[in-house]
């Protein structure tokens, strides 16, 4: 988190709807006239560091490709970069990249002149201490660190001077369809969230020739439309079968500033499932899975009028964001319904209510409110719970009621543990809803907040597609929810799983679970839950195989979904923190993550024998490289139980368009256009729908 006496003082820009949505449509047309020209100056986005003021020249990056693969429930990703040193004496470089939301970063190697040398997972400090040994012995060497949730930071000791150094790196991340759209962002826009690193780097995020992407999207169900938003022009699509299609992009003179977005829909209608991606190489050993639950029941929608608090981020962190905030507030606002009441509440250092009480949803109600909601500039620190405290006030226990927080989740003033927020909001009967907006928001803080009140949140980013996240939103808050609603597994011992138990799942949202299986044996899943106020029980059966080497990456996931929990637990106060803090140490060498107690040395083999570390990730990278291989070679596996045994009804699948061009980028918050005349969720004090 920023530090509050660190961070410096913006200037706050006046920025009304007019003025951002005529930038926006500057910079859109520069995006449809060519990938190349998506460069935003001043934009603090993925790109090599050089302090400020320093007297060098900043590392070039000569050119950035790209590969992805979304295989059913989770992404792979492989970045390759060549770096140029234009200075007169060799440079270290260093690269700095947004994190994406649980993604476990597996591999980074460096090819130096004819050699590549691979990095191993090894205790954070031991890696800084050997990296700067070979660094100031000029060996070549490498380290990748993790920046909270913040940023991954990749160093190459040394690129020679007037010469070309070349690296690659590697993640997984869990990806959920939602309502049969599924959406993966390859982040490069920096959030602002890190004023300190601001103040401190200057970031070079132009790529000098030639970038190029590859996304191969992989499904086991048909898809029926891929889209690419901002991009259209200039995306190659390739229909290569009835459930993967592959997107091409590729351009020169680029900038890493503006996120990759991509979203895959598939089939309508498809019925709601269960899908088991197992790995047990070994069957005198457990075995790894993650199982994905799609319910595919019918919510009814709820017409019932309600009160809406919008509780809205205006700090600094919140600059490059303050005119999407605000045109999405204002579409919200100009949708409600004349039962409908609001109120809005700003936060930076402290917390004022821009409505002065609730307010109707007639016309010149709405109307005084956008007129204020567009004069709202950015200020200095964040004071989030200030911001939940006074939006939580003078609810109406005969209303339904729901909380929508626009943040970035960047707190720095007031109270900051998070078990302040989960005692706050245990006092209420009401619902969050979150929107987190940028890379490098803080989305721990807005799970823990968001899951003690039963609500969800929603990441956005600035180049998201507006159609698809209204699709994906719209229909959760106007529809019934699963309450209480427990997943089990009989017939087969698991074990170290993660939550099986959720206050609600709502309408089209899919969730994941990570565990160890002891043996092979068919299991039956049952999923108990509360459905206007019945009970309600669906159970399918799942064979867990003896021996499966097809989706070895599943490790690597299972580990991060642990070190998650972890961490949860501690910012609830359930778990000591050097106790989290050692547990994590230990998965993260173990299955060779970086953590924020690991970080990935990259050195020589014969740099790797002189400081006695063993090659645990060669070994797994090489396992994970020959199942990769493979399944492109294959038909994507089917991992859904038997539809004859499945008791799950029809799913909701929405339609997104494929045509019309690019979207406005200030417009990602029109998606809070689903609060108008649709109604909200019960809250917990009435009848449960």
């Amino acid at each position: 988190m920023r530090n509050a006496e660190n961070e410096k003082s913006i200037i706050g820009l006046r920025y009304s709807l007019a003025h951002g949505v005529a930038q926006a449509q500057k910079v859109l047309c520069s995006v449809v006239a060519g990938f190349g020209l998506l460069f935003v100056p001043g934009a603090f986005a993925a790109g090599t560091l050089t302090p400020v003021g320093a007297a060098q020249q900043p590392i070039q990056i000569r050119d950035h490709h790209v590969s992805v693969v979304i295989n059913n429930g989770f992404a792979q990703t492989e970045v390759t970069q060549t770096f140029f040193n234009p200075n007169a004496q060799d440079q270290e470089a260093i690269y700095a990249f947004p994190i994406p939301k649980s993604a476990s970063l597996s591999e980074f190697v460096i090819y130096a002149g004819e050699q590549e040398i691979k990095g191993e997972v090894v205790a954070k400090e031991k890696a800084e201490q050997v990296y700067e040994e070979e660094k100031k012995s000029g060996n070549d060497a490498g380290l990748a660190r993790k920046n909270s949730y913040q940023t991954f930071e990749f160093r190459v000791a040394r690129v020679p001077t007037q010469q070309e150094t070349r690296i690659r790196f590697l993640y997984y991340q869990p990806l959920e369809v939602d309502s049969g759209v599924g959406r993966f962002v390859y982040p490069l826009e920096d959030g602002g969230t890190d004023e300190v690193a601001k103040s401190f780097w200057t970031a070079n995020a132009k790529v000098e020739n030639t970038f190029s992407a590859q996304i191969d999207v992989r499904m086991a169900s048909p898809i029926d439309d891929v889209r690419v938003p901002g991009f259209e022009q200039v995306a190659a699509v390739e229909r290569v079968d009835a459930g993967h299609q592959r997107i091409k992009l590729a351009a020169t003179n680029a900038a890493l500033s503006k996120d990759l977005v991509v979203y895959y829909r598939l089939a309508q209608n498809l019925p709601g499932r269960i899908e088991l991606l197992p790995y047990r190489p070994d069957p005198t050993k457990p075995g790894s899975f993650m199982l994905i639950v799609t319910p595919g029941l019918d919510l009814k929608p709820i017409t019932s009028g309600a009160d809406y608090v919008f509780v809205l981020d205006v700090s600094g962190s919140m600059t490059d964001k303050i005119a999407t905030l605000a045109n999405g507030v204002k579409q919200s606002l100009q949708k409600l319904r004349p039962e409908d009441r609001f109120r809005i509440v700003t936060f930076s250092e402290n917390a004022s209510e821009l409505t002065h009480g609730w307010q109707n949803g007639n016309l010149a109600e709405v109307n005084a409110a956008i007129a204020a909601v567009e004069q709202l500039r950015s200020q200095n620190s964040t004071n989030l719970y200030a911001g939940l405290e006074l939006g939580l006030k003078g609810l109406d226990a005969d209303r339904v009621s729901s909380l929508v927080l626009v943040t970035d989740g960047v707190t720095n003033t007031g109270t900051l543990e998070p078990k302040e927020f989960a005692a706050l909001l245990k006092k209420y009967d009401v619902r969050v809803f979150g929107f987190l907006m940028g890379n490098s928001s803080n989305w721990p803080l807005l799970e823990v907040i968001t899951k003690e009140s039963g609500g969800f949140y929603a990441a956005i980013s600035n180049s998201d597609d507006i159609v698809g996240q209204l699709l994906l939103a719209k229909s959760k808050i106007t529809s019934e929810a699963l309450h209480d609603v427990a997943l089990s597994v009989s017939g087969v011992r698991v074990s170290d799983s993660t939550e099986a138990n959720f206050r609600k799942i709502y309408r089209g949202q899919q969730f994941a679970i990570f565990g160890h299986y002891d043996a092979e044996g068919d299991a039956v899943v049952k999923v108990k839950a509360h459905l206007s106020g019945e009970d309600k029980e669906y159970s399918t059966t799942l064979h867990f195989p003896e021996k499966d080497t097809h989706y070895p990456e599943v490790e690597r996931l299972w580990a991060m979904s642990q070190i998650e929990a972890l961490k949860r637990r501690t910012m609830l106060g359930a778990l000591n923190e050097s106790e989290m803090k050692d547990a994590e140490k230990s998965i993260g060498v173990t299955y060779q993550l970086v953590t924020d107690e690991t970080s990935m040395l990259v050195l020589s083999d014969e740099g790797f024998r002189r400081h006695q570390i063993d090659r645990n990730n060669m070994a797994r990278t090489s396992t994970e490289h020959q199942a990769q291989a493979y399944r492109m070679t294959q038909p994507v596996r089917n991992n859904t139980a038997p539809q004859s045994t499945s008791m799950w009804g029809n799913s909701y699948a929405p339609h997104i368009s494929s045509g019309g061009g690019a979207i406005d980028p200030l417009s990602a918050l029109l998606l809070f256009g689903f609060l108008g005349g649709a109604g909200a969720l019960s809250r917990r004090r009435r009848v449960e729908r």
